[in-house]
C-alpha cells in the first residue's frame, strides 16, 4: 500500500480529501493530523511515500514541518505544500525545488495535478 500522511487544521477538508482518495485510488492509505505538532511523531516515526501539507496552521506552519520533515530523512519531492493562496503567492513563498508542488487546495485545475500524484503512487503501490 502506498502510504500518505496529510497534515491539515481543517478536518473537514481532510475528512474530504481522505473520503476522495479512498474511493478512488484503493491501494492508497491516509493517515490524518489535524495538528501540525502532533505530526511530528508521525513524521519521525512513519515511512510514507507522499506527505501533503497545509500552509497555513496554528503553532506550526507547513515550511516548518517540510524542512522537519527533510531533516528526518523524507525526500523534498515527495511533499506537496496545499493552500487556500493564489499560485503566485505560493510561488514567492516556496520556489521551484523546495518541494514536489505547491498547490491551491480549492482550485480545481489544481486538483488534476493531485490526481496525477495520487494516480502514480496507486499504480506504484500495485506493483509492490
Amino acid at each position: 500500500m502506498g502510504r500518505i500522511l496529510l497534515i491539515d487544521d481543517d478536518a473537514a477538508f481532510t475528512r474530504f480529501l481522505a473520503g476522495y482518495i479512498a474511493e478512488n485510488y484503493p491501494l492508497l492509505q491516509v493517515e490524518i493530523c489535524n495538528n501540525p505538532v502532533s505530526a511530528l511523531h508521525s513524521i519521525k516515526t512513519g515511512t510514507f511515500d507522499l506527505m501533503l501539507v497545509d500552509l497555513e496552521m496554528p503553532a506550526m506552519d507547513g515550511l516548518k514541518l517540510l524542512r522537519f520533515a527533510v531533516a528526518a530523512g523524507m525526500d523534498k519531492n515527495r511533499i506537496v505544500l496545499l493552500s487556500g493562496r493564489d499560485a503566485d503567492f505560493l510561488h514567492n513563498v516556496c520556489p521551484m525545488g523546495t518541494c514536489l508542488a505547491v498547490l491551491n487546495k480549492y482550485e480545481a485545475r489544481q486538483k488534476s495535478v493531485l490526481d496525477m500524484v495520487f494516480s502514480s503512487l496507486n499504480q506504484k503501490a500495485a506493483v509492490v
